[in-house]
């Protein structure tokens, strides 16, 4: 299998307290956004697949995703975030200025 995009959404759960991406509710957003991508046809071999990350090392910037082949850095607060990614990026090719991380 081959993918046009490989979102990976930073799972990773720390157990000191330290800053992590979990505790922003990454593990339920990563599901809501792979079950949007299967409504909207976009899911699968040829097309997007949304992953599990570990840790991508960005912990001090909030929940991370990242897209590739783009190699994307994004931040999300809400669904409607992702659904602004999965809209502009996933769907149409355009990056969301407002969610990028690294310009």
């Amino acid at each position: 299998m081959t993918f046009e995009k490989h979102v990976f959404f930073c799972t990773n759960q720390t157990k000191d307290g330290k800053s992590c991406c979990n505790r922003f509710d990454s593990s339920a957003m990563r599901k809501y956004a792979k079950e949007k991508t299967k409504e909207l046809g976009i899911h699968g071999d040829g097309q997007v697949r949304v992953n599990i990350a570990g840790c991508l090392g960005q912990c001090e910037l909030g929940p991370v995703i990242v897209i590739y082949p783009e190699s994307v850095w994004y931040t999300w607060v809400d669904k409607e975030d992702i659904d602004e990614i999965i809209e502009s990026h996933l769907l149409n090719n355009n990056i969301v200025k407002r969610l990028q991380i690294y310009p």
